[in-house]
């Protein structure tokens, strides 16, 4: 069956506005989505981009007469997450969001704007949701296909560079191109802590999943004392949700994506018991290397 392309923001969106987030009944309009770092500077979203922390993204609306009606902005959190917000319930249909502006380092272009998308309205309250927006480094990164080139874009006026040097190693915090599985506790053995990658051992739960993990597991939790679930359904399922969630940010050919852990684990906590169990079983046999040709292997070495 289809599945909407938002449906992990949806949820959170929503689910914010009952567990204590910042959305609160009566908070009017919210527009969120997510910005990612397109590192390959390929125009699109893919599994080489990163959500990108302390990028600026204006929501702007225009009136017949071409005039500009509304304009607000959010900047992004450490998950690439923003939420604008607007008073009342007004109609933002003919709306856009865009980045106005990126992070040093992935601040030298940005991809187009993105229109919004109506999902919730009830009680006075409406929810939109963006497709995800793009913001780019001055030039691809050395990992990226060779065929990837830069798009002509008008936003931005930068000459083009040369291609980076060859790199022998991997630089710390890149995802690997080779596929990779690492079981719970080899990501608590501190001798591979370099591993870690856009979150760290003390990064809330609730940071990392979603208000709707804050409903089920509080606020304080993190994801350091989330790999130690066990003996409980619901903190296993977080103890291989966690593992997957690190080994989706390791490698790029992990059986699930990133987006794809936050989904499944939100669909769990919001589904029945035995969904819960399912999505823990699942978890564990990707976490183990049970998926394509053959079982896929760790592929840790001891952090200098």
């Amino acid at each position: 069956m289809g599945r909407p392309k938002n449906f992990s923001w949806v949820l959170a969106a929503i689910a914010a506005m009952f567990v204590g987030g910042d959305l609160r009944v009566g908070a009017g309009t919210v527009v969120t989505g997510s910005v990612f770092c397109d590192q390959c500077k390929d125009g699109h979203w893919s599994l080489f981009d990163y959500p990108l922390s302390g990028a600026k993204v204006a929501v702007t609306c225009g009136g017949a007469d071409g005039q500009m009606t509304a304009y607000k902005e959010d900047s992004t959190n450490w998950l690439g997450c923003y939420t604008v917000r607007f008073e009342g319930s007004p109609d933002l249909s003919g709306c856009y969001a865009r980045v106005v502006g990126g992070p040093e380092g992935c601040d030298a272009g940005v991809g187009p704007a993105r229109g919004l998308t109506l999902v919730f309205r009830m009680f006075g309250m409406a929810t939109y949701t963006v497709d995800p927006l793009l913001s780019q480094p001055p030039q691809p990164m050395g990992f990226c296909p060779h065929d990837s080139a830069p798009p002509s874009s008008p936003t931005s006026m930068l000459p083009r560079l040369p291609p980076p040097a060859p790199v022998s190693r991997r630089p710390p915090g890149l995802p690997t191109l080779e596929a990779s599985a690492c079981t719970y506790d080899k990501w608590m053995m501190p001798q591979f802590k370099c591993y870690w990658k856009v979150v760290s051992p003390q990064t809330r739960v609730a940071l990392a999943f979603g208000p709707i993990a804050a409903g089920r597991y509080g606020t304080d939790m993190t994801l350091w004392e989330g790999l130690q679930g066990r003996g409980d359904l619901y903190r296993t399922l977080l103890r291989e949700g966690t593992t997957a969630l690190l080994n989706s940010y390791n490698s790029v050919r992990f059986f699930y994506p990133t987006v794809g852990v936050i989904d499944h684990m939100n669909r769990a906590l919001l589904g029945s018991s035995r969904q819960a169990l399912t999505t823990a079983l699942r978890f564990r046999r990707a976490n183990s290397g049970a998926f394509g040709p053959g079982n896929v292997t760790c592929n840790f070495g001891l952090c200098s």
